[in-house]
């Protein structure tokens, strides 16, 4: 994340983007509330030629308020009573068992003949013969073998909140080249922050005599913990950097990152495509600082990192880190219906691989297509041909991309130059250049839901409802009123024709 300015608290950073219309995170503010998912993200909203807007906190791994609705002003005064029911609220949202407690039940769990070894689909959790009665009316999978135990990924629904879990799992292929490729590097410890089936890889050739990288998973998925040991897993939240287990999951990370008797590390993360680039880049640099106190040597190295993330996100991840470049290989996932190996065109997988290693020694698969280029020394994609006007390989989606002398610079195949644009676009793409506008009165200053003139608007709708439900009360009363005065009325008729009759 970018440096914090002049007296500001550690860990803030300026807005996104000053000036432009929207919300800008600032950072984790060192005193920040916190919601079941941690401490919370201080925002700010913004508006194009206006001063800063009132800040406020917001989860840090939802974007979405139907996931966490944690909300709370920054200079908000919360009363005794509120602070007592959100610690409450938070409590009540916290797993069932300790991880301690998994790890217990699992070693009882693995004990229990093959025919008692039931899995909760609802709950996704293992279940003791004990609890069966309990989750009775739940799908459950039987006769759960080892295999599966050693299987996590496959066994547990994916979540597929693309701004929070987007468990979207490596395929097959993707995954062991990971694996080839950190061996052939190596290295022998991987942190894999947020990628549970490459850990689980590992995990399961442990037991080979000739293998010897060992892996620690970080991951916000809590389910985990029922599969593995309180030095193989740490729920972990990469959008504040926040160790669900306190201070002694904390020291676990470290000392797995220190390099005892040579054993290289490299993180390995696989964020959510939806989530923010600055708050995942805070929480890698200080991963990355937690590797540089374990260092005895005293140098400028940087930790290796694997930052596994659509290639258009390029430009936001090289302004965190300068160092790092992208690599060609197209990363494919099993359950995701576009990122697919085997594809072609537009249709081919966006996801690549950002690592701050030096270029040339990353290998890619020449039976995929990857070629080296002598001249960029790195391995490139078989249509990704090398620009002698540029004297670089210039594309970046698998396609071969053409020059344009006009704009400087190589683009997309299907891209024509506008010279009203003065630019290289669509060719049948709007020429006029707007900035984003409000839809209600047309000024570039706010959004819609900022509108002074909706403002106006709904208040004089709100005053015209005030006034209809005055008067449907009033014609209502009236109702009443002569309805009574009817009733009063065949009332006296009635008593008078009876006194009559006796």
């Amino acid at each position: 994340m970018a440096a914090s300015g002049e007296g500001a608290p550690e860990g803030l950073c300026g807005p996104e983007r000053p000036g432009a219309g929207g919300l800008a995170l600032l950072g984790l503010a060192p005193s920040a509330p916190s919601c079941p998912h941690g401490p919370a993200l201080l925002f700010v909203k913004t508006s194009q030629g206006k001063e800063e807007g009132r800040r406020f906190y917001a989860c840090s791994a939802c974007r979405d308020r139907k996931d966490c609705n944690f909300f709370q002003w920054e200079d908000e005064k919360v009363s005794e009573t509120r602070l007592a029911a959100r610690e409450e609220y938070n409590r009540n949202h916290q797993p069932p068992f300790t991880h301690r407690q998994n790890v217990e039940r699992y070693k009882n769990f693995v004990l229990l003949p093959l025919s008692k070894r039931r899995f909760c689909q609802q709950c996704q959790q293992l279940l003791l013969p004990a609890e069966w009665e309990k989750h009775s009316d739940h799908q459950f999978l039987c006769d759960i073998s080892t295999a599966q135990l050693k299987s996590p990924s496959q066994l547990l629904y994916p979540l597929e909140n693309k701004k929070t879990n987007a468990q979207y799992l490596f395929a097959g292929r993707s995954c062991q080249f990971l694996l080839d490729l950190i061996i052939d590097l190596g290295f022998r410890r991987v942190l894999s922050v947020g990628t549970p089936r490459l850990h689980e890889m590992i995990q399961s050739k442990a037991s080979q005599e000739d293998f010897r990288v060992r892996s620690l998973l970080l991951d916000i998925d809590f389910r985990y913990s029922q599969f593995y040991t309180e030095d193989e897993f740490c729920h972990y939240n990469m959008f504040n950097h926040y160790f669900f287990g306190g201070e002694a999951a904390r020291e676990t990370c470290r000392k797995f990152l220190y390099q005892g008797s040579g054993e290289r590390v490299i993180m390995v993360t696989d964020p959510p495509f939806g989530g923010l680039v600055e708050a995942l880049a805070s929480s890698f640099k200080k991963l990355m600082a937690m590797w540089k106190e374990t260092e005895k040597e005293d140098h400028n190295q940087e930790m290796p990192v694997f930052w596994i993330f659509p290639y258009f996100f390029e430009s936001r991840i090289l302004e965190f880190f300068p160092s790092f470049s992208m690599m060609d290989y197209q990363v494919d996932y099993d359950n995701h219906a576009l990122y697919k190996h085997g594809k072609t065109g537009r249709r081919q997988s966006p996801v690549r691989i950002f690592t701050n290693l030096t270029p040339s020694m990353i290998v890619l698969p020449v039976e995929e297509g990857y070629r080296f280029c002598a001249v960029c020394q790195r391995y490139v994609s078989s249509g990704n041909q090398h620009c002698e006007i540029c004297n670089s390989c210039t594309s970046k989606d698998g396609r071969r991309w053409k020059h344009c002398v006009l704009c400087k610079k190589c683009v997309k195949p299907s891209w024509f130059h506008c010279n009203n644009c003065n630019c290289c676009a669509l060719q049948n793409h709007t020429c006029e250049k707007t900035d984003a506008v409000c839809f209600v009165c047309g000024k570039a200053d706010h959004k819609r839901s900022t509108c002074p003139s909706l403002s106006h608007t709904r208040t004089a709708c709100q005053a015209d409802k005030k006034e209809r439900q005055k008067t449907l009360k009033r014609v209502k009363m009236g109702i009443c009123k002569r309805s009574a005065m009817k009733h009063a009325i065949f009332s006296r008729k009635k008593v008078k024709n009876k006194k009559k009759k006796t």
